[in-house]
């Protein structure tokens, strides 16, 4: 009967649905990853540029580390009033806070309450986040026919990469439009106060989008919450598995060895940034490629193959990116990026199958948050730490390895997900 009463809406306004949310959230968060050196020289100036550095991504790290509280709370949310209410109240919080950002005072300013801001606005970010990526992943998963699910979900996969490359392209042309001087002036603030666009333009695509059957049903079962974690915990391990490697790499190539490379170069570093946005693009393609293919042969056959292809070629493409020549910057970033966006557009519909109805949202916000404060946000702290602190320069590849070799032990007994249903 649940069924009955859901109007169809259109794959496409399903998969607009879920993208829109995700180009907004993480073009804030590449914005911030791209310009970290420039905030690091307004909320942390007391510092030597080493220490400003690690202060920032510290601060970017702190802002994933506040993803699981957001899982909870908002998953409740999806999971107890609807995934469009949860969709709605997600965007809201992100583009809010995104804007303080760009205009709060700097250190010089109002002292040490301005560093104090920056982590707060930076929790609130990541409290969205906790919601919005998973949620987004369950309508369009729910949302979709069973042949096709893969495809459609890779649309919240690949919202992520397009405000990343919007976050790219976007630094990249504030660094060739001003001095060194002005960028650290203000030039950084420029993306932070104009993605408020796509806060009005994610609320008016949202506002008519109808909720899922799954949703219907889940909101009347109601169960208690720590309960359905503990009963969950199975899926919630192999969420790890799954997505640590994955996000992991993923931080490393597209913000640390961007950021890295630029400060080894010294001036602007406009060069990488455009190699980077470039690098994107091939991401982006590769998601739905990724999520089209594991619907042919199976998520966990293709997640398996994908992880080997990314430990094989961490080494030599992290050496190429942080030392080759300028030119090869771009190749060290694309033999990464059709396995890393492939693996990201089919985790998305993976993961939904692989949780039960009952407390579907909540308990996949929070196993997902929690990876990617472990292996993701934090991935470009630790290998500047790794870097710094072991003297070896390629020692973060070895941390990407360590990362794979626990996915594929966690998805080796795991069964095929593609033909689970998803109203049980």
């Amino acid at each position: 009967m649940a069924q009955a009463s859901v109007p169809s809406q259109s794959p496409l306004r399903t998969a607009l649905a879920g993208l829109i949310g995700n180009v907004l959230e993480w073009f804030d968060f590449a914005v911030y990853g791209y310009f970290a050196s420039n905030i690091g020289h307004q909320f942390f100036p007391q510092s030597t540029p080493a220490v400003q550095q690690l202060l920032t991504f510290g601060t970017f790290a702190l802002g994933f580390l506040a993803r699981p509280v957001g899982s909870l709370v908002l998953g409740r949310v999806g999971d107890r009033i609807g995934r469009r209410a949860l969709l709605t109240l997600s965007i809201g919080l992100m583009g809010g806070a995104t804007l303080v950002l760009g205009l709060l005072p700097t250190f010089d300013q109002i002292g040490l309450a301005a560093p104090a801001l920056l982590l707060l606005m930076r929790l609130v970010q990541g409290f969205s986040l906790g919601g919005e990526f998973t949620g987004s992943m369950v309508y369009t998963t729910e949302g979709s026919s069973p042949l096709m699910r893969g495809l459609v979900s890779s649309s919240t996969a690949a919202g992520t990469t397009m405000g990343f490359i919007l976050g790219s392209g976007t630094a990249w042309l504030v660094n060739a439009s001003f001095t060194p001087d002005e960028v650290n002036a203000f030039g950084w603030r420029i993306p932070f106060v104009g993605s408020v666009v796509f806060l009005v333009a994610g609320y008016l695509l949202r506002r008519g989008i109808i909720e899922t059957a799954e949703g219907l049903k889940a909101a009347a079962i109601r169960p208690k919450l720590l309960p359905s974690l503990i009963a969950d915990w199975k899926p919630i391990v192999q969420t790890f598995g799954i997505v640590a490697m994955t996000n992991a790499a993923y931080y490393m190539t597209f913000t640390f060895a961007v950021e890295r490379r630029k400060a080894l170069a010294g001036a602007t570093g406009s060069e990488f940034l455009l190699a980077n946005t470039l690098s994107l693009f091939v991401v982006l393609f590769s998601k739905p490629l990724g999520g089209w293919l594991s619907d042919k042969v199976g998520r966990r056959k293709l997640m398996m193959a994908l992880t080997v292809v990314v430990m094989a070629a961490i080494y030599s493409s992290l050496n190429v990116m942080l030392y080759g020549a300028p030119a090869s910057f771009i190749l060290g970033q694309m033999v990464l990026a059709v396995p890393l966006g492939m693996a990201l557009g089919l985790q998305g519909a993976m993961l939904v199958e692989i949780f039960p109805l009952r407390s579907r949202v909540t308990s996949m916000s929070v196993a997902y948050s929690v990876t990617l404060a472990l292996a993701g946000g934090t991935a470009p702290l630790v290998s500047s730490w790794l870097i710094d602190t072991l003297g070896h320069p390629l020692a973060p590849a070895y941390y990407i390895m360590a990362y794979g070799l626990l996915g594929l032990a966690i998805m080796w007994p795991m069964k095929e997900t593609n033909t689970r249903r998803l109203d049980e």
